[in-house]
Protein backbone atom coordinates (compact mmCIF):
# COMPACT_ATOMS: atom_id res chain seq x y z
CA UNK A 1 0.00 0.00 0.00
CA UNK A 2 3.07 2.19 -0.70
CA UNK A 3 2.42 5.85 -1.76
CA UNK A 4 -1.03 6.34 -0.73
CA UNK A 5 -2.06 7.45 3.44
CA UNK A 6 -3.32 4.68 5.60
CA UNK A 7 -6.11 7.61 7.06
CA UNK A 8 -6.83 8.50 3.90
CA UNK A 9 -7.64 4.58 2.88
CA UNK A 10 -9.56 4.28 6.04
CA UNK A 11 -11.75 7.71 4.95
CA UNK A 12 -12.12 6.30 1.16
CA UNK A 13 -13.64 2.57 2.35
CA UNK A 14 -16.07 4.75 5.43
CA UNK A 15 -17.70 6.34 2.23
CA UNK A 16 -18.14 2.98 0.20
CA UNK A 17 -20.19 -0.18 1.17
CA UNK A 18 -18.60 -3.36 0.04
CA UNK A 19 -22.35 -4.38 -0.15
CA UNK A 20 -22.91 -1.81 -2.86
CA UNK A 21 -19.96 -2.12 -4.85
CA UNK A 22 -19.95 -6.29 -5.19
CA UNK A 23 -23.86 -5.60 -6.06
CA UNK A 24 -22.58 -4.32 -9.12
CA UNK A 25 -20.90 -7.39 -10.61
CA UNK A 26 -23.39 -10.32 -9.25
CA UNK A 27 -26.41 -10.37 -7.55
CA UNK A 28 -25.97 -10.91 -3.85
CA UNK A 29 -29.04 -12.94 -1.48
CA UNK A 30 -29.19 -11.77 2.31
CA UNK A 31 -28.82 -14.58 5.18
CA UNK A 32 -29.01 -13.44 8.07
CA UNK A 33 -26.62 -10.39 8.52
CA UNK A 34 -24.59 -10.99 6.11
CA UNK A 35 -24.69 -11.39 2.26
CA UNK A 36 -24.10 -14.55 0.28
CA UNK A 37 -23.61 -15.23 -3.74
CA UNK A 38 -21.04 -18.09 -5.49
CA UNK A 39 -17.51 -17.20 -5.50
CA UNK A 40 -16.10 -15.12 -8.19
CA UNK A 41 -13.04 -16.95 -7.81
CA UNK A 42 -13.59 -20.19 -7.78
CA UNK A 43 -16.26 -22.54 -9.52
CA UNK A 44 -18.79 -23.49 -7.25
CA UNK A 45 -22.54 -24.40 -7.30
CA UNK A 46 -23.47 -23.34 -3.47
CA UNK A 47 -22.47 -20.08 -2.58
CA UNK A 48 -19.91 -19.92 -0.28
CA UNK A 49 -19.10 -16.46 -0.53
CA UNK A 50 -20.08 -14.25 2.49
CA UNK A 51 -19.98 -10.45 2.64
CA UNK A 52 -20.41 -8.57 5.96
CA UNK A 53 -21.69 -5.21 5.79
CA UNK A 54 -21.11 -4.63 9.81
CA UNK A 55 -17.28 -5.52 8.91
CA UNK A 56 -16.93 -4.38 5.33
CA UNK A 57 -14.99 -7.83 3.91
CA UNK A 58 -15.34 -10.25 2.00
CA UNK A 59 -14.75 -14.37 2.78
CA UNK A 60 -15.34 -17.15 0.71
CA UNK A 61 -15.44 -20.22 2.88
CA UNK A 62 -14.71 -22.43 -0.07
CA UNK A 63 -11.59 -21.29 -1.25
CA UNK A 64 -10.59 -18.99 1.26
CA UNK A 65 -10.40 -15.77 -0.52
CA UNK A 66 -10.92 -12.68 1.69
CA UNK A 67 -10.14 -9.01 1.34
CA UNK A 68 -11.99 -5.45 1.62
CA UNK A 69 -13.31 -3.36 -0.59
CA UNK A 70 -10.07 -2.16 -2.54
CA UNK A 71 -9.14 -5.75 -2.87
CA UNK A 72 -12.35 -7.10 -4.07
CA UNK A 73 -12.10 -4.61 -6.94
CA UNK A 74 -8.73 -5.09 -7.41
CA UNK A 75 -9.70 -9.00 -8.30
CA UNK A 76 -12.02 -8.29 -10.20
CA UNK A 77 -10.96 -5.31 -12.19
CA UNK A 78 -7.33 -7.02 -12.47
CA UNK A 79 -5.67 -3.40 -11.71
CA UNK A 80 -2.80 -3.00 -9.51
CA UNK A 81 -3.16 -1.38 -6.11
CA UNK A 82 -2.66 2.12 -7.21
CA UNK A 83 -5.26 2.02 -10.10
CA UNK A 84 -7.81 0.52 -8.02
CA UNK A 85 -7.53 3.34 -5.64
CA UNK A 86 -8.21 5.67 -7.75
CA UNK A 87 -11.03 3.91 -9.67
CA UNK A 88 -12.99 4.16 -6.20
CA UNK A 89 -11.65 7.96 -5.46
CA UNK A 90 -13.85 8.39 -8.90
CA UNK A 91 -16.86 6.03 -7.58
CA UNK A 92 -16.60 7.79 -3.99
CA UNK A 93 -16.39 10.96 -5.42
CA UNK A 94 -13.26 11.91 -3.44
CA UNK A 95 -9.99 13.80 -4.80
CA UNK A 96 -6.84 11.06 -4.86
CA UNK A 97 -4.06 12.05 -2.61
CA UNK A 98 -0.62 12.61 -4.34
CA UNK A 99 1.56 10.13 -3.17
CA UNK A 100 3.72 10.94 -0.76
CA UNK A 101 6.93 13.28 -1.58
CA UNK A 102 9.43 10.66 0.10
CA UNK A 103 7.79 8.20 -2.23
CA UNK A 104 9.90 8.99 -5.56
CA UNK A 105 9.12 5.05 -7.23
CA UNK A 106 5.28 5.20 -6.65
CA UNK A 107 5.20 8.90 -8.31
CA UNK A 108 7.32 7.73 -11.24
CA UNK A 109 4.76 4.91 -11.66
CA UNK A 110 2.19 6.69 -11.53
CA UNK A 111 3.78 9.89 -13.86
CA UNK A 112 4.88 7.29 -16.53
CA UNK A 113 1.42 5.14 -16.73
CA UNK A 114 -0.25 9.09 -16.98
CA UNK A 115 2.53 10.31 -19.67
CA UNK A 116 1.90 6.39 -21.52
CA UNK A 117 -1.76 7.04 -21.64
CA UNK A 118 -1.59 10.38 -23.07
CA UNK A 119 0.99 8.83 -25.80
CA UNK A 120 -1.62 6.67 -26.55
CA UNK A 121 -4.66 8.96 -27.33
CA UNK A 122 -2.26 10.93 -29.08
CA UNK A 123 -1.29 8.07 -31.50
CA UNK A 124 -4.78 7.25 -31.92
CA UNK A 125 -5.95 10.93 -33.05
CA UNK A 126 -2.55 10.74 -35.17
CA UNK A 127 -3.90 6.98 -36.75
CA UNK A 128 -7.27 8.73 -37.41
CA UNK A 129 -6.11 11.90 -39.14
CA UNK A 130 -3.84 9.82 -41.24
CA UNK A 131 -6.68 7.72 -42.45
CA UNK A 132 -8.54 10.40 -43.07
CA UNK A 133 -5.82 12.56 -44.72
CA UNK A 134 -6.33 11.60 -48.97
CA UNK A 135 -2.91 10.09 -48.12
CA UNK A 136 -3.77 6.64 -47.26
CA UNK A 137 -5.54 5.33 -50.59
CA UNK A 138 -4.28 1.71 -49.98
CA UNK A 139 -5.24 1.70 -45.70
CA UNK A 140 -9.23 2.80 -47.90
CA UNK A 141 -9.17 0.12 -50.14
CA UNK A 142 -8.39 -2.39 -47.74
CA UNK A 143 -11.12 -1.39 -45.68
CA UNK A 144 -13.40 -1.34 -48.72
CA UNK A 145 -12.32 -5.14 -49.65
CA UNK A 146 -12.91 -6.08 -46.35
CA UNK A 147 -16.81 -4.42 -46.52
CA UNK A 148 -16.34 -2.66 -43.16
CA UNK A 149 -18.74 0.00 -43.26
CA UNK A 150 -17.97 3.99 -42.15
CA UNK A 151 -19.60 3.65 -39.03
CA UNK A 152 -17.92 0.33 -37.74
CA UNK A 153 -14.60 2.33 -38.33
CA UNK A 154 -15.69 5.21 -36.30
CA UNK A 155 -16.98 3.20 -33.62
CA UNK A 156 -13.58 1.09 -33.46
CA UNK A 157 -11.43 3.80 -34.06
CA UNK A 158 -9.17 2.41 -37.09
CA UNK A 159 -6.55 4.43 -38.42
CA UNK A 160 -3.77 4.06 -40.38
CA UNK A 161 0.42 4.49 -40.30
CA UNK A 162 1.89 6.36 -43.37
CA UNK A 163 5.36 5.52 -43.16
CA UNK A 164 7.68 4.31 -40.07
CA UNK A 165 9.09 8.16 -39.66
CA UNK A 166 6.34 10.64 -39.09
CA UNK A 167 4.90 9.20 -35.59
CA UNK A 168 8.30 9.74 -34.03
CA UNK A 169 8.71 13.05 -35.21
CA UNK A 170 4.93 13.80 -33.65
CA UNK A 171 5.19 12.44 -30.77
CA UNK A 172 8.73 14.51 -30.06
CA UNK A 173 6.96 17.48 -31.04
CA UNK A 174 4.37 17.01 -28.67
CA UNK A 175 7.32 17.47 -25.90
CA UNK A 176 7.53 13.95 -24.73
CA UNK A 177 10.75 12.28 -23.84
CA UNK A 178 12.03 9.90 -26.30
CA UNK A 179 12.19 7.33 -23.28
CA UNK A 180 8.57 7.65 -22.45
CA UNK A 181 7.94 7.19 -26.52
CA UNK A 182 10.21 4.31 -26.44
CA UNK A 183 8.13 2.58 -22.89
CA UNK A 184 4.96 3.15 -24.41
CA UNK A 185 5.44 0.86 -27.26
CA UNK A 186 4.27 2.37 -30.22
CA UNK A 187 7.97 3.53 -31.15
CA UNK A 188 11.15 1.44 -31.29
CA UNK A 189 14.67 2.87 -31.60
CA UNK A 190 16.21 0.27 -34.22
CA UNK A 191 20.38 1.56 -35.03
CA UNK A 192 19.58 4.90 -33.41
CA UNK A 193 16.68 6.10 -34.88
CA UNK A 194 13.02 6.13 -33.68
CA UNK A 195 10.72 4.30 -36.20
CA UNK A 196 6.70 3.49 -35.64
CA UNK A 197 6.58 0.05 -34.35
CA UNK A 198 3.04 -0.60 -36.73
CA UNK A 199 5.21 1.80 -39.88
CA UNK A 200 2.81 1.33 -42.92
CA UNK A 201 -0.03 -0.76 -41.04
CA UNK A 202 -3.66 -0.71 -41.01
CA UNK A 203 -4.36 0.12 -37.26
CA UNK A 204 -6.53 -1.12 -34.84
CA UNK A 205 -6.54 0.83 -31.37
CA UNK A 206 -6.52 -1.34 -28.42
CA UNK A 207 -9.17 0.17 -25.92
CA UNK A 208 -9.50 -0.92 -22.37
CA UNK A 209 -12.97 -1.12 -20.55
CA UNK A 210 -12.38 2.26 -19.06
CA UNK A 211 -12.39 3.76 -22.97
CA UNK A 212 -8.73 4.07 -22.82
CA UNK A 213 -6.26 3.45 -25.79
CA UNK A 214 -3.45 0.97 -24.11
CA UNK A 215 -1.74 -0.29 -27.00
CA UNK A 216 -2.66 -0.95 -31.07
CA UNK A 217 -2.73 -3.70 -33.33
CA UNK A 218 -1.91 -3.06 -37.04
CA UNK A 219 -2.13 -5.28 -40.11
CA UNK A 220 0.34 -5.25 -42.91
CA UNK A 221 -1.58 -4.25 -46.74
CA UNK A 222 0.42 -6.07 -48.82
CA UNK A 223 2.54 -9.31 -49.02
CA UNK A 224 5.55 -9.39 -46.98
CA UNK A 225 7.31 -11.25 -44.88
CA UNK A 226 6.98 -9.57 -41.37
CA UNK A 227 3.57 -11.38 -39.36
CA UNK A 228 0.45 -10.22 -40.77
CA UNK A 229 -0.92 -9.00 -37.40
CA UNK A 230 1.06 -7.53 -34.38
CA UNK A 231 0.29 -5.86 -31.67
CA UNK A 232 2.55 -3.39 -29.70
CA UNK A 233 4.85 -4.53 -27.08
CA UNK A 234 3.58 -4.98 -23.33
CA UNK A 235 4.02 -1.82 -21.27
CA UNK A 236 2.95 -0.28 -17.83
CA UNK A 237 -0.80 -0.17 -19.00
CA UNK A 238 -1.10 -2.96 -21.44
CA UNK A 239 -0.99 -6.77 -20.67
CA UNK A 240 -2.46 -8.70 -23.27
CA UNK A 241 -3.69 -12.05 -21.22
CA UNK A 242 -5.30 -9.37 -18.82
CA UNK A 243 -7.20 -7.99 -22.31
CA UNK A 244 -9.98 -8.63 -24.31
CA UNK A 245 -10.50 -6.51 -27.52
CA UNK A 246 -13.72 -4.99 -28.38
CA UNK A 247 -14.31 -4.59 -24.11
CA UNK A 248 -14.77 -1.31 -24.26
CA UNK A 249 -18.05 -1.41 -26.92
CA UNK A 250 -19.27 -4.60 -24.68
CA UNK A 251 -19.09 -2.23 -21.52
CA UNK A 252 -21.37 -0.04 -23.31
CA UNK A 253 -23.55 -2.67 -24.54
CA UNK A 254 -24.40 -4.08 -21.41
CA UNK A 255 -25.13 -0.95 -20.49
CA UNK A 256 -28.39 -0.62 -22.45
CA UNK A 257 -29.42 -4.57 -22.00
CA UNK A 258 -28.79 -7.55 -20.52
CA UNK A 259 -26.09 -9.33 -22.02
CA UNK A 260 -27.46 -12.99 -22.79
CA UNK A 261 -23.72 -14.42 -24.32
CA UNK A 262 -20.58 -13.74 -25.45
CA UNK A 263 -18.98 -14.43 -28.72
CA UNK A 264 -15.47 -14.87 -28.05
CA UNK A 265 -13.23 -14.67 -31.74
CA UNK A 266 -9.65 -14.99 -32.45
CA UNK A 267 -8.74 -11.50 -33.84
CA UNK A 268 -9.63 -8.02 -35.09
CA UNK A 269 -11.46 -8.74 -38.81
CA UNK A 270 -13.50 -11.18 -37.24
CA UNK A 271 -14.49 -9.02 -34.25
CA UNK A 272 -15.53 -5.89 -36.48
CA UNK A 273 -16.98 -8.15 -39.02
CA UNK A 274 -19.51 -9.70 -36.71
CA UNK A 275 -20.07 -6.27 -34.99
CA UNK A 276 -20.96 -4.61 -38.65
CA UNK A 277 -23.54 -8.32 -38.89
CA UNK A 278 -25.31 -7.22 -35.87
CA UNK A 279 -23.80 -9.17 -33.47
CA UNK A 280 -22.17 -6.38 -30.95
CA UNK A 281 -21.96 -8.86 -28.49
CA UNK A 282 -17.96 -10.20 -29.60
CA UNK A 283 -14.55 -9.66 -28.06
CA UNK A 284 -11.33 -11.28 -29.10
CA UNK A 285 -8.63 -12.83 -27.39
CA UNK A 286 -5.92 -11.59 -29.77
CA UNK A 287 -4.40 -15.11 -30.75
CA UNK A 288 -3.64 -15.58 -26.87
CA UNK A 289 -4.35 -18.78 -25.12
CA UNK A 290 -6.91 -18.04 -22.70
CA UNK A 291 -6.11 -16.66 -18.83
CA UNK A 292 -7.92 -16.48 -15.20
CA UNK A 293 -8.24 -12.86 -16.11
CA UNK A 294 -9.28 -12.81 -19.22
CA UNK A 295 -12.13 -15.24 -18.00
CA UNK A 296 -12.85 -12.87 -15.13
CA UNK A 297 -13.42 -9.86 -17.50
CA UNK A 298 -15.98 -11.81 -19.25
CA UNK A 299 -17.75 -12.82 -16.14
CA UNK A 300 -18.36 -9.30 -15.56
CA UNK A 301 -20.87 -8.83 -18.81
CA UNK A 302 -22.03 -13.03 -18.73
CA UNK A 303 -22.47 -16.38 -17.96
CA UNK A 304 -22.19 -18.04 -21.35
CA UNK A 305 -19.24 -18.04 -23.66
CA UNK A 306 -19.59 -18.67 -27.02
CA UNK A 307 -16.09 -19.68 -28.57
CA UNK A 308 -16.13 -19.16 -32.11
CA UNK A 309 -12.32 -20.02 -33.37
CA UNK A 310 -11.38 -20.92 -37.20
CA UNK A 311 -13.13 -23.63 -38.70
CA UNK A 312 -9.38 -25.55 -39.65
CA UNK A 313 -8.30 -27.78 -37.50
CA UNK A 314 -6.00 -25.52 -35.53
CA UNK A 315 -9.09 -23.95 -34.74
CA UNK A 316 -11.08 -26.99 -33.99
CA UNK A 317 -7.87 -27.49 -31.45
CA UNK A 318 -8.61 -24.37 -29.67
CA UNK A 319 -6.26 -24.37 -26.52
CA UNK A 320 -8.22 -27.24 -24.43
CA UNK A 321 -6.78 -25.33 -20.98
CA UNK A 322 -7.78 -22.33 -21.98
CA UNK A 323 -11.36 -23.36 -22.50
CA UNK A 324 -10.71 -25.13 -19.11
CA UNK A 325 -9.99 -22.02 -17.60
CA UNK A 326 -13.07 -20.10 -18.48
CA UNK A 327 -15.22 -23.19 -17.38
CA UNK A 328 -12.91 -23.44 -14.41
CA UNK A 329 -14.16 -19.57 -13.66
CA UNK A 330 -18.05 -20.62 -13.48
CA UNK A 331 -19.17 -19.56 -17.56
CA UNK A 332 -21.15 -21.94 -19.42
CA UNK A 333 -18.28 -22.57 -21.98
CA UNK A 334 -20.20 -23.63 -25.77
CA UNK A 335 -17.54 -24.13 -29.08
CA UNK A 336 -19.14 -22.84 -32.63
CA UNK A 337 -18.72 -25.27 -35.35
CA UNK A 338 -17.72 -23.64 -38.53
CA UNK A 339 -17.15 -24.84 -42.02
CA UNK A 340 -13.87 -26.26 -42.11
CA UNK A 341 -11.04 -23.94 -43.59
CA UNK A 342 -13.75 -20.83 -42.92
CA UNK A 343 -13.27 -17.93 -40.33
CA UNK A 344 -16.31 -16.04 -38.82
CA UNK A 345 -15.00 -13.17 -41.23
CA UNK A 346 -15.57 -15.55 -44.09
CA UNK A 347 -18.61 -17.46 -43.24
CA UNK A 348 -20.46 -13.38 -42.63
CA UNK A 349 -19.05 -13.04 -46.61
CA UNK A 350 -20.15 -16.01 -47.82
CA UNK A 351 -22.92 -17.03 -45.85
CA UNK A 352 -24.18 -13.84 -44.29
CA UNK A 353 -25.60 -12.89 -40.54
CA UNK A 354 -28.07 -15.81 -41.18
CA UNK A 355 -25.68 -18.33 -42.42
CA UNK A 356 -23.40 -17.32 -38.77
CA UNK A 357 -26.46 -17.45 -36.55
CA UNK A 358 -26.83 -20.76 -37.85
CA UNK A 359 -23.63 -21.63 -36.44
CA UNK A 360 -24.14 -20.10 -33.01
CA UNK A 361 -27.48 -22.00 -33.11
CA UNK A 362 -25.30 -25.34 -33.33
CA UNK A 363 -22.81 -24.41 -30.55
CA UNK A 364 -22.14 -27.41 -28.47
CA UNK A 365 -21.38 -27.80 -24.72
CA UNK A 366 -17.51 -27.67 -24.12
CA UNK A 367 -17.57 -31.32 -22.74
CA UNK A 368 -19.37 -32.56 -26.19
CA UNK A 369 -16.68 -30.44 -28.07
CA UNK A 370 -14.01 -32.24 -26.26
CA UNK A 371 -15.53 -35.26 -27.33
CA UNK A 372 -15.62 -34.38 -30.81
CA UNK A 373 -12.01 -33.57 -31.10
CA UNK A 374 -10.92 -36.13 -29.85
CA UNK A 375 -12.94 -38.69 -32.03
CA UNK A 376 -10.95 -36.49 -35.17
CA UNK A 377 -7.71 -38.52 -33.54
CA UNK A 378 -8.76 -41.79 -33.96
CA UNK A 379 -10.09 -44.83 -36.61
CA UNK A 380 -12.55 -46.44 -34.84
CA UNK A 381 -12.47 -49.32 -37.55
CA UNK A 382 -9.27 -49.97 -35.66
CA UNK A 383 -9.34 -51.86 -32.48
CA UNK A 384 -6.07 -50.75 -30.99
CA UNK A 385 -7.75 -46.53 -32.01
CA UNK A 386 -10.83 -47.67 -30.98
CA UNK A 387 -9.99 -48.97 -27.19
CA UNK A 388 -7.70 -45.42 -26.42
CA UNK A 389 -10.72 -43.47 -27.80
CA UNK A 390 -12.84 -45.13 -25.51
CA UNK A 391 -10.48 -45.12 -22.12
CA UNK A 392 -10.04 -40.67 -23.15
CA UNK A 393 -13.71 -40.36 -24.10
CA UNK A 394 -14.52 -41.97 -20.64
CA UNK A 395 -12.23 -39.56 -18.74
CA UNK A 396 -13.62 -36.91 -20.09
CA UNK A 397 -17.00 -38.29 -19.83
CA UNK A 398 -16.45 -38.33 -15.78
CA UNK A 399 -15.97 -35.02 -15.97
CA UNK A 400 -19.38 -34.11 -16.35
CA UNK A 401 -21.67 -32.10 -13.75
CA UNK A 402 -24.65 -34.80 -13.32
CA UNK A 403 -25.43 -38.15 -13.77
CA UNK A 404 -27.65 -37.60 -16.59
CA UNK A 405 -25.30 -35.90 -18.37
CA UNK A 406 -22.74 -39.00 -18.28
CA UNK A 407 -25.69 -41.19 -18.99
CA UNK A 408 -26.62 -38.93 -22.02
CA UNK A 409 -22.92 -39.24 -23.59
CA UNK A 410 -22.68 -42.97 -22.64
CA UNK A 411 -25.02 -43.75 -24.92
CA UNK A 412 -23.46 -41.53 -28.13
CA UNK A 413 -20.13 -43.47 -26.96
CA UNK A 414 -22.09 -46.61 -27.24
CA UNK A 415 -23.89 -45.50 -30.39
CA UNK A 416 -20.42 -44.66 -32.04
CA UNK A 417 -18.08 -47.91 -30.83
CA UNK A 418 -20.76 -50.56 -30.41
CA UNK A 419 -19.60 -51.28 -26.53
CA UNK A 420 -22.24 -52.04 -24.93
CA UNK A 421 -23.88 -49.51 -22.61
CA UNK A 422 -23.45 -51.44 -19.56
CA UNK A 423 -19.30 -52.25 -20.18
CA UNK A 424 -18.75 -48.17 -20.60
CA UNK A 425 -20.92 -47.61 -17.26
CA UNK A 426 -18.47 -49.71 -15.55
CA UNK A 427 -15.04 -48.27 -16.84
CA UNK A 428 -16.88 -45.04 -15.91
CA UNK A 429 -17.65 -45.89 -12.40
CA UNK A 430 -13.75 -47.06 -12.00
CA UNK A 431 -12.32 -44.06 -13.67
CA UNK A 432 -11.22 -41.46 -11.13
CA UNK A 433 -12.17 -38.53 -10.40
CA UNK A 434 -10.68 -35.28 -12.34
CA UNK A 435 -10.22 -31.85 -10.19
CA UNK A 436 -11.36 -29.31 -12.36
CA UNK A 437 -8.56 -26.60 -13.67
CA UNK A 438 -9.23 -23.08 -11.52
CA UNK A 439 -5.49 -21.76 -12.71
CA UNK A 440 -4.59 -20.17 -9.54
CA UNK A 441 -4.69 -20.53 -5.84
CA UNK A 442 -8.43 -20.47 -5.32
CA UNK A 443 -9.12 -24.06 -4.63
CA UNK A 444 -10.74 -26.26 -1.89
CA UNK A 445 -8.41 -25.90 0.52
CA UNK A 446 -7.18 -28.96 3.86
CA UNK A 447 -6.44 -28.01 6.90
CA UNK A 448 -3.70 -29.82 8.65
CA UNK A 449 -3.22 -27.45 11.43
CA UNK A 450 -1.79 -28.73 14.94
CA UNK A 451 -4.44 -28.18 18.03
CA UNK A 452 -2.41 -25.14 19.05
CA UNK A 453 -2.57 -23.55 16.30
CA UNK A 454 -6.11 -24.23 15.88
CA UNK A 455 -6.63 -22.68 19.48
CA UNK A 456 -5.21 -19.53 18.67
CA UNK A 457 -7.12 -19.00 15.62
CA UNK A 458 -9.99 -19.78 17.37
CA UNK A 459 -9.27 -17.27 20.60
CA UNK A 460 -8.42 -14.61 17.88
CA UNK A 461 -11.65 -15.20 16.03
CA UNK A 462 -12.88 -14.84 18.91
CA UNK A 463 -11.58 -11.42 20.24
CA UNK A 464 -12.11 -10.29 16.47
CA UNK A 465 -15.37 -10.73 15.74
CA UNK A 466 -16.69 -9.67 19.33
CA UNK A 467 -18.07 -12.93 20.77
CA UNK A 468 -19.91 -12.02 24.40
CA UNK A 469 -17.94 -14.84 25.87
CA UNK A 470 -14.20 -12.71 25.11
CA UNK A 471 -15.71 -9.34 25.31
CA UNK A 472 -14.10 -8.82 28.87
CA UNK A 473 -10.69 -10.70 27.97
CA UNK A 474 -7.21 -9.31 28.74
CA UNK A 475 -5.85 -9.68 25.36
CA UNK A 476 -2.31 -8.35 26.63
CA UNK A 477 -2.53 -11.98 29.18
CA UNK A 478 -2.33 -13.98 25.84
CA UNK A 479 0.90 -15.39 24.87
CA UNK A 480 0.16 -15.95 21.06
CA UNK A 481 3.12 -16.86 19.31
CA UNK A 482 2.19 -16.83 15.57
CA UNK A 483 3.45 -13.97 14.49
CA UNK A 484 0.03 -13.05 12.25
CA UNK A 485 -2.02 -13.64 15.55
CA UNK A 486 0.56 -11.42 17.14
CA UNK A 487 -0.52 -8.81 15.22
CA UNK A 488 -4.09 -8.85 14.74
CA UNK A 489 -3.66 -8.94 18.94
CA UNK A 490 -1.67 -6.10 19.14
CA UNK A 491 -4.25 -4.13 17.16
CA UNK A 492 -7.51 -5.58 18.72
CA UNK A 493 -5.79 -4.31 22.05
CA UNK A 494 -5.23 -0.72 20.40
CA UNK A 495 -8.69 -0.56 19.34
CA UNK A 496 -9.65 -1.74 23.05
CA UNK A 497 -7.62 1.29 24.54
CA UNK A 498 -9.58 3.87 22.63
CA UNK A 499 -12.87 1.77 23.38
CA UNK A 500 -13.51 0.87 19.60
CA UNK A 501 -14.80 -2.46 18.33
CA UNK A 502 -12.52 -3.71 15.57
CA UNK A 503 -12.88 -3.22 12.21
CA UNK A 504 -12.17 -6.42 10.28
CA UNK A 505 -11.55 -3.99 7.35
CA UNK A 506 -8.27 -2.41 8.66
CA UNK A 507 -7.21 -5.63 9.18
CA UNK A 508 -6.22 -6.67 5.87
CA UNK A 509 -3.98 -3.55 5.51
CA UNK A 510 -1.07 -5.32 7.41
CA UNK A 511 -1.00 -8.31 5.21
CA UNK A 512 0.09 -8.42 1.30
CA UNK A 513 -2.15 -10.35 -0.56
CA UNK A 514 -1.04 -14.13 -1.90
CA UNK A 515 1.45 -14.51 0.85
CA UNK A 516 1.46 -17.11 3.72
CA UNK A 517 0.12 -14.34 6.09
CA UNK A 518 -2.59 -13.78 4.05
CA UNK A 519 -3.98 -17.62 3.83
CA UNK A 520 -3.33 -17.75 7.91
CA UNK A 521 -5.84 -14.62 7.95
CA UNK A 522 -8.73 -16.50 5.53
CA UNK A 523 -8.16 -19.53 8.02
CA UNK A 524 -9.45 -16.50 10.62
CA UNK A 525 -12.11 -15.23 9.04
CA UNK A 526 -13.55 -19.01 8.53
CA UNK A 527 -15.11 -17.80 11.83
CA UNK A 528 -16.85 -15.00 10.57
CA UNK A 529 -20.17 -16.19 9.97
CA UNK A 530 -20.02 -16.40 13.62
CA UNK A 531 -22.03 -19.96 13.62
CA UNK A 532 -19.00 -21.55 15.47
CA UNK A 533 -18.62 -18.74 17.83
CA UNK A 534 -21.70 -18.97 19.42
CA UNK A 535 -22.91 -21.11 22.47
CA UNK A 536 -21.68 -23.04 25.56
CA UNK A 537 -19.61 -25.05 23.55
CA UNK A 538 -17.88 -21.89 21.82
CA UNK A 539 -17.49 -20.62 24.82
CA UNK A 540 -15.99 -23.65 26.57
CA UNK A 541 -13.77 -24.14 24.17
CA UNK A 542 -12.16 -20.52 24.24
CA UNK A 543 -11.51 -20.93 27.72
CA UNK A 544 -10.13 -24.13 27.13
CA UNK A 545 -7.83 -22.23 24.16
CA UNK A 546 -6.51 -19.67 25.99
CA UNK A 547 -5.95 -21.82 28.93
CA UNK A 548 -3.70 -24.35 26.30
CA UNK A 549 -2.07 -21.37 24.83
CA UNK A 550 -1.11 -20.32 28.00
CA UNK A 551 -0.01 -23.68 29.28
CA UNK A 552 2.32 -24.28 25.81
CA UNK A 553 3.64 -20.79 26.34
CA UNK A 554 5.47 -22.12 29.85
CA UNK A 555 5.96 -25.42 28.05
CA UNK A 556 8.52 -23.55 25.66
CA UNK A 557 9.93 -21.54 28.50
CA UNK A 558 10.83 -24.54 30.94
CA UNK A 559 11.89 -26.72 27.57
CA UNK A 560 14.31 -23.91 26.32
CA UNK A 561 15.91 -23.38 29.92
CA UNK A 562 16.64 -27.36 30.18
CA UNK A 563 18.35 -27.56 27.36
CA UNK A 564 20.25 -24.44 28.06
CA UNK A 565 21.22 -26.29 31.45
CA UNK A 566 22.55 -29.41 29.74
CA UNK A 567 25.55 -26.88 28.50
CA UNK A 568 25.87 -24.81 31.19
CA UNK A 569 29.70 -24.97 33.60
CA UNK A 570 28.80 -22.05 35.85
CA UNK A 571 27.07 -23.50 38.98
CA UNK A 572 25.44 -20.02 40.13
CA UNK A 573 23.84 -19.50 35.95
CA UNK A 574 22.65 -23.60 36.63
CA UNK A 575 20.78 -22.62 40.08
CA UNK A 576 19.26 -19.60 38.03
CA UNK A 577 17.83 -21.84 35.40
CA UNK A 578 16.59 -24.07 37.77
CA UNK A 579 15.08 -21.84 39.86
CA UNK A 580 13.03 -20.23 37.06
CA UNK A 581 12.09 -23.31 35.79
CA UNK A 582 10.20 -24.50 39.00
CA UNK A 583 8.99 -21.19 38.75
CA UNK A 584 7.05 -21.88 35.71
CA UNK A 585 5.73 -25.31 36.95
CA UNK A 586 3.98 -23.80 39.72
CA UNK A 587 2.78 -21.21 37.51
CA UNK A 588 1.33 -24.22 35.10
CA UNK A 589 -0.02 -26.10 38.04
CA UNK A 590 -1.93 -22.93 38.91
CA UNK A 591 -3.64 -22.78 35.66
CA UNK A 592 -4.45 -25.94 35.94
CA UNK A 593 -5.73 -25.48 39.23
CA UNK A 594 -7.77 -22.70 37.92
CA UNK A 595 -5.40 -20.03 39.67
CA UNK A 596 -4.76 -17.36 37.24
Amino acid sequence: MSGVDKEFLRILKDKLNIVDVAGGYFSLEKRGSNYWACCPFHHEKTASFSISESGQFYHCFGCGASGDVIRFVSEMESLDFIDTVKLLCDRAGVQMPRPAADDGRTAEQKRRRDAILKIMNDCAHFYLDNLNSGKADAHIQYILNRRIPSPVVRSFGLGASLNFTDLPKFLLSKGYSKQDIIDSGVVNEVDGRLVDAQGGRLIFPIINSYGEVIAFGGRVLKKTDFAKYKNTKETAVFNKSKTLYNINLLKKLKLGQTIKEVIMVEGYMDTISLYSAGFKNVVASMGTSLTQDQARLIKRYTDTVLISYDGDSAGQKANMRGLDILKGEGLNVKVVPLPEGLDPDDVIKQRGAEGYRACLDAAMPLIDYKLSVLAKGYDLSRTEDKRRYVAEAIRIIKTAESAAEQEELLKKLRDATGITYESLNRDLAAAPSQLEITGDRHEERTDNASASLKASRFVIASLLFGADYAKDTDVSSIPFINEIHVIIAKYIRSKKLMDEPPRVSEVFEFFEENTPESEELARILDYSDGSGLSGEVAEKYFSDSVLKLKLDFLDGEIDELSKKSTSVTDISILKQYTARIAELVKQKQKLKNGVQ
